[in-house]
């Protein structure tokens, strides 16, 4: 699955999600009517976090990391698993 496909199908609002045997509390946000949108996840009991906004543009989507790599985040998103409740 691509990069897109992964950022629109994260559940909005919160969930956990494992990533390299640790849980990460993620946070997605929308804005804009849903042509943009703010993620954010957090290590649940630890340091590490990735945090980045996505724009759904005319010329096509824009993938924003903040203050990090964009290969950690996309490493991030193709490597997480949801964790059922």
């Amino acid at each position: 699955m691509d990069l897109h496909q992964i950022i629109l199908n994260l559940p909005p609002d919160y969930s956990e999600v494992q990533y390299q045997g640790r849980t990460y509390g993620l946070t997605r946000q929308d804005f804009n009517a849903g042509r943009s949108l703010k993620v954010f996840a957090e290590e649940l009991g630890g340091t590490d976090f990735i945090s980045f906004n996505y724009y759904l543009m005319q010329a096509g989507p824009q993938l924003k990391p903040c203050e990090m790599p964009h290969e950690k985040v996309a490493a991030f998103l193709h490597g997480m698993k949801p964790l059922i409740s």
